[in-house]
């Protein structure tokens, strides 16, 4: 008996030919309902049509590059406008509380005229017009864009002090500065001799004085090269201002004086001179001196005391001291 060999796949059954059918009957159908999701498909695939090319503009314009351009852009544009236009610089500037201080020199000082707002310090311009001399405190206040407003207190003056043709005023604590206003009501004191004279300065404080001026001889001499004529005269106008603050009135002169003024009120003008001290002219025709210091009411006894004595004997006299209230003088008229 044969056996069958077999390739071990399975053998598929022929399929009979397929028949093209011309013909057909309709079958009905039922009735479809539309799904509740279809109207939002629909209008997710409308706005597709339209958000898929706009998403590749957006990526293009709001890349991070352009951003970052667009970003230094607009600082360079505002820099520009900040920096041209005249409402970021200070041009006006009040100065409140200054009653005898030029306003102008209190603006010159501080050094914020015409600059602009981001370039100014109010600390610095109020430590400048700090040194001014007269002035107690200075405040300045900076807002934005240009609004500045400099406050200062000055230190009132309590008498005048002239030596020659020049005139200074004195403050609570003997200091001179120069006489900045025309003064009406305050004690005039007449100096015969200089400040450093009558204030008795020492060897030392003068060889120290010396000192230093050979010290800024030198170094403006260094400095002359690379100074202008607007420097120079602005170190001078330092210079002389210094020289002029740094006298002052000794302490028992200063008290005297006003003293004097509290028990005689008609006094308006005193002389002083280091041998005799302060003195004014009596109306009845001499010359009364009183030294220095807080005892003047006692001095003034012993003085009407001595004028009463010697009018009394029909002695008019030319000179009258009391300086020493122990040891009194006067001198008779020829």
């Amino acid at each position: 008996m044969s056996e069958r060999k077999t390739d071990g796949k399975p053998r598929l059954r022929k399929q009979p030919r397929t028949r093209r059918v011309y013909t057909a009957t309709s079958a009905p159908l039922t009735q479809l309902s539309m799904p509740k999701t279809a109207k939002k498909r629909k209008a997710r695939n409308s706005r597709q049509r339209f958000s898929r090319p706009l998403a590749g503009v957006r990526s293009i314009i709001f890349n991070a590059r352009w951003v970052s351009l667009a970003v230094v852009g607009l600082t360079v544009y505002a820099l520009f406008v900040i920096g041209g236009d005249d409402r970021f610089y200070l041009n006006y500037i009040p100065v409140e509380g200054s009653a005898s201080i030029e306003i102008n020199h209190v603006v010159e000082e501080s050094g914020l005229a015409g600059q602009h707002v981001f370039a100014a310090d109010p600390q610095e311009a109020a430590d400048r017009i700090g040194a001014i001399g007269g002035v107690v405190t200075a405040t300045v206040t900076l807002h934005w864009p240009n609004d500045v407003v400099i406050r200062i207190r000055e230190k009132p003056p309590l008498a005048t002090w002239q030596e020659g043709d020049e005139t200074f005023w004195i403050d609570e604590d003997g200091h001179l500065s120069p006489a900045r206003a025309a003064t009406v009501g305050l004690l005039s004191i007449i100096a015969e001799e200089p400040v450093a004279t009558a204030d008795d300065l020492s060897a030392a404080a003068v060889e120290e004085e010396e000192a230093a001026a050979l010290a800024e001889e030198t170094e403006a001499a260094a400095d002359e090269d690379a100074a202008d004529e607007t420097t120079a005269e602005t170190d001078a106008a330092t210079e002389a201002q210094t020289e002029s603050e740094a006298a002052f009135v000794p302490e028992a002169v200063l008290a005297g004086a006003l003293q004097l003024r509290e028990l005689r009120p008609n006094i308006d003008k005193l002389y002083y001179q280091p041998s005799d001290g302060l003195g004014y002219q009596d109306g009845r025709g001499w010359t009364a001196y009183f030294g220095a210091g807080r005892d003047m009411h006692q001095k003034l006894v012993v003085y009407e005391t001595i004028v009463a004595n010697l009018l009394e004997r029909g002695a008019r006299p030319a000179y009258i001291s009391v300086a020493n209230q122990y040891k009194p003088y006067y001198r008779l008229a020829p």
